[in-house]
């Protein structure tokens, strides 16, 4: 699933080319894609034609764009295989559209993509004084936000009681830090994903918050980490963070700190990627 550097590609991208425009027309091609709008394809078009988009936000891996008076937000859902393409009219369509959006100026339309169809899209009302997507509204910041409170997440941490990777996946915690991001983030404050919440100290929770802010700054600025041509910008390039990666998906592959080879676990039903000699296993305490 893409993370924070992902969504935020896509998200600069659609502010260059959607910002300001109307749409005209909107085109439903498979109902999966629609099965979060209560009323279905129907009742996307009916909230959706016609109105003006306005900015293009995120909060976390969360992406959505205001429409005209901001009362309500389209909100994407990209799951595994979710793409946002802006393309001319003319482009042939692609394999797996699902949604095209057109625009009264008669520019480049916007095409939802998705092979697996686990994403979407969605017209939902906003809430609250940030003008939140009603399915947003929990989702806590994350550190690249300019009001992200460092101490209050590093406070929150502590307060868990699980391993300290299963807490960076709390998006209601720290939103944007996805199974990629944590076990970069981990390596780089040299702490092991076990690590039980409750024996954390501040310095250490501001460490890893820290490297976590550090790691999607440069996966940003280098268009994000794909592996495969799923994870895409608007104009379908990939980015190449994945070159950079330390731990992740590095299994046997050496250490680029220390030289021991990285170890791979399951986790969560993905997997867990860090060094054995600079993260160290957490000690068992003794009954």
């Amino acid at each position: 699933m893409p993370e924070l550097p992902e969504v935020e590609v896509v998200r600069r991208g659609l502010a260059d080319h959607l910002t300001g425009r109307r749409v005209s027309d909107v085109e439903v091609s498979h109902p999966r894609s629609v099965r979060r709008q209560a009323g279905g394809a129907a009742e996307l078009v009916d909230r959706l034609k016609d109105r003006r988009l306005n900015a293009v936000r995120r909060r976390g891996k969360y992406l959505w764009i205001e429409l005209g008076d901001a009362e309500a937000a389209l909100l994407a859902h990209l799951g595994m295989s979710g793409q946002m393409l802006v393309q001319p009219a003319e482009r042939p369509d692609e394999l797996h559209l699902r949604i095209r959006v057109r625009f009264d100026d008669g520019g480049p339309e916007l095409r939802f993509v998705d092979q697996r169809t686990f994403g979407g899209l969605t017209v939902t009302d906003v809430t609250g004084p940030e003008d939140l997507p009603v399915p947003v509204a929990h989702i806590g910041r994350d550190p690249m936000d300019p009001a992200f409170d460092a101490e209050a997440a590093v406070g929150g941490l502590r307060r868990r009681r699980t391993g300290l990777k299963r807490a960076l996946l709390d998006q209601t915690l720290v939103s944007g830090i996805g199974n990629i991001y944590a076990d970069e983030s981990l390596w780089r404050a040299k702490l092991h994903y076990e690590r039980p919440t409750a024996t954390l100290t501040r310095p250490e929770g501001r460490r890893v918050l820290t490297a976590a802010r550090e790691v999607m700054d440069e996966a940003l600025a280098a268009g994000g980490t794909s592996f495969d041509a799923l994870y895409v910008d608007v104009h379908g390039d990939s980015g190449y963070f994945d070159r950079a990666l330390a731990v992740y998906g590095q299994a046997d592959r050496p250490c680029p700190r220390c030289g021991t080879p990285v170890a791979r676990a399951p986790f969560m039903n993905r997997s867990s990627y860090w060094c054995p000699t600079c993260q160290p296993r957490p000690r068992r305490r003794h009954p």
